[in-house]
Order: structure tokens, then C-alpha cells, then sequence
């Protein structure tokens, strides 16, 4: 993933927090905020979901997650995902039904040409 296209400052992630939308599902909890330039990946696992190999897991997958779905995405929005317990022992396709459904929930999810 390109440098410029992570939320990696502290400050970045509180103002997403503060003045973004948030949705919720057991896994995950999607937090979104318009930033007017390219779409912004941030990802936060706490302690509790595990141990570092469990966490570095996790992060793993939400990010490929973002990955393959982001052209799904309305350009122009810092994403922020974070991790919930269940996480950890939930198969991949959960997780990543649990995020489309989250995105669309949030009306960021762009119309699927079929």
C-alpha cells in the first residue's frame, strides 16, 4: 500500500474519530470522514483481539480486504477500521461481507456495475 494513501498520525486518526460517521457490526467498526483528495486507509487492532501474531493477522487481511474492494469506494474519503475481538477467529469472507455491508451502510460504497 502506497505511504500516501494511510492515515498513520495520531492526530489524523482523533479528528476521523471526532468528526467522522461511524458504523458498527461484531467484527468491525468503519469510520469515515469526506477528505476531498484520494481515499485513506487507517487500521487500528487493539491488545485485546490477541498477541502480536494474531494482530499482525488481523491487519493483514482488513487491509487486503481494503485492497481488492477499493474501487468499490466514492473517491475522497479517510477510512479508518477497527478491529473488534471477534476479529480474530472469523473467516476472511465475514469480514469482508461484515466491511461491504458497514461501507454501504455509510453510503460511501459506489453502485456496482453488473
Amino acid at each position: 500500500m502506497r505511504a500516501e494513501g494511510t492515515v498513520k498520525e495520531n492526530r489524523e486518526f482523533r479528528r476521523i474519530y471526532r468528526k467522522g460517521r461511524s458504523a458498527v457490526s461484531p467484527f468491525l467498526v468503519v469510520y469515515c470522514r469526506r477528505n476531498g483528495a484520494g481515499n485513506r486507509l487507517g487500521v487500528t487492532v487493539s491488545t485485546k483481539v490477541g498477541k502480536a501474531v494474531v494482530r499482525n493477522k488481523v491487519r493483514r487481511r482488513l487491509r487486503e480486504i481494503y485492497r481488492l474492494n477499493r474501487e468499490k469506494l466514492h473517491p475522497g474519503y479517510d477510512v479508518i477500521l477497527v478491529a473488534r475481538s471477534r476479529a480474530a477467529f472469523t473467516p476472511y469472507r465475514k469480514l469482508e461481507e461484515a466491511y461491504l455491508s458497514l461501507l454501504q451502510k455509510l453510503g460511501i460504497l459506489a453502485e456496482e456495475t453488473a
